[in-house]
């Protein structure tokens, strides 16, 4: 057996933590019991109103490049050269045109840098590119 060969006389070390776990347990309760209490501070009575039909969007141009390099505008394969034109036409028909771009993952980096140019410099600003979770 081992036995302790301290003198009584020295000061203890240790901090005694219950009394500080039991304060913290007792402030953990009164902001549990107080915190549904603050958020419905105002009672209020919302009117009911009829559902309203959601605002129509035009569908987005989608510009796709696949692993091969091929580019294509809504599923109809383009030459890269004609993407700014066909993109500056569809914008002088709809201002608020929307594109989404998306590229295969092996495509070229560098395809889709001009793409992205392209997208720019034919004035679209509304701009999401599609990837995969």
């Amino acid at each position: 057996m081992a036995f302790s060969t301290q003198d009584n006389d020295e000061v203890m070390s240790e901090i005694n933590v219950t009394p500080l776990v039991d304060v913290m347990l007792v402030l953990l309760v009164v902001f549990i019991v107080t915190a549904p209490l603050l958020t419905n501070s105002i009672p209020i009575n919302l009117p009911k109103t009829e559902a309203v039909a959601p605002v129509e969007q035009k569908d987005p141009l989608v510009v796709s490049i696949d692993g091969a390099g091929k580019w294509f505008l809504n599923k109809n394969e383009i030459q890269p050269e004609l993407l700014r034109t066909n993109l500056e036409s569809a914008k002088q028909q709809d201002p608020q045109l929307r594109v989404q771009l998306q590229a295969d993952d092996g495509a070229n980096y560098g395809q889709v840098a001009k793409a992205m140019a392209a997208i720019e410099k034919a004035g679209i600003t509304k701009l999401a590119v599609i990837t995969a979770r």
